[in-house]
């Protein structure tokens, strides 16, 4: 990982960040001491995990919300 002032930083920005983009970590000084660091962006997957199988495997417990609040508000009359 290379370490560079905020001055260096500043004066070539776009290239510090074309670095990062390609993979390289870069360490900002400030008076000697690390105050940020410029990283590569997280690669994510492209798609979602297929979640049906979780999906059958839940068992809800006791009644529905729309039941819930069915009977909820036929109390709130009387």
């Amino acid at each position: 990982m290379e370490r560079v002032s905020v001055r260096e930083v500043r004066e070539n920005l776009r290239a510090y960040l074309e670095r990062a983009e390609s993979g390289e970590e870069i360490s900002i000084l400030r008076r000697g001491k690390e105050v940020a660091r410029l990283v590569p962006p997280e690669r994510k997957p492209g798609r979602f995990p297929d979640l049906t199988e979780f999906r059958a495997s839940i068992k809800l417990k006791g009644e529905s919300a729309s039941e819930s609040l069915i009977k909820t508000r036929r109390e709130a009359r009387y």
